[in-house]
């Protein structure tokens, strides 16, 4: 059976088109690889991507009926993801980071993947942007099951890709960063976030009325 490496070269690109664009939870990733360390940042990024690659499969695999109720829920999705976000980020912009000293050791918790999946699946916009993705690309016909499942690994890998040059980028700077300067970067990133979740809700009450 010969392999059609044209199909995950095109996922790889839709994933990192996806990931790319700068987001609540690119915010968050660049934020924690300052505080904590770069498997922090690429904790959030994991978790990132594995919502990349579950909308990814239902866009990929046609699930028509997924998509329908994902596009019908749209403004109860923004509603609950714009309180998420914005209670994010009053938390991080009251937080005080702790020293950077301290805070060598490129520690990750379960809660820095958690918070970067359910950031990523209360966002539409990923979905959203799924849909329009492929079919720039051409990936929205029908195939096979095994030439679709390349093409949601190349997603995922593309996905992945950005969260590595963007945590690894983050990690060469963290040595220039001040604890003072991290707090402020806390209170911007905390802002930056709020108002992702404040656009949400507004958009949200838009599409119901």
């Amino acid at each position: 059976m010969l392999i059609d490496f044209e199909l995950p070269l095109r996922g790889l690109a839709a994933g990192f088109m996806i990931a790319a664009p700068i987001g609540p939870v690119n915010v968050l990733c660049i934020q924690r690889v300052l505080e904590k360390g770069w498997k922090a940042g690429l904790a959030s990024g994991l978790g990132a991507a594995a919502v990349d690659t579950f909308y990814g499969g239902i866009a990929g695999f046609s699930i028509s009926l997924v998509i329908q109720f994902l596009l019908r829920e749209e403004s109860r999705i923004r509603f609950i993801g714009g309180i998420l976000l914005i209670g994010i980020g009053v938390v991080y912009y009251f937080k005080r980071p702790g020293t950077l000293r301290a805070g060598k050791s490129n520690s990750a918790s379960h809660s820095d993947f958690v918070t970067a999946v359910l950031l990523t699946a209360t966002n539409p916009t990923t979905i959203l942007s799924f849909l329009a993705v492929l079919t720039m690309l051409g990936l929205g016909s029908q195939r096979p099951l095994w030439q679709t499942s390349l093409l949601v690994g190349g997603i995922f890998l593309g996905s992945m890709t950005w969260w590595l040059i963007l945590s690894g980028g983050t990690n060469m700077l963290r040595d220039k960063v001040t604890d003072k300067t991290l707090l402020w970067l806390n209170r911007a990133g905390g802002l930056a976030i709020g108002i992702f979740g404040v656009v949400n809700l507004v958009v949200s009450r838009v599409h119901k009325a």
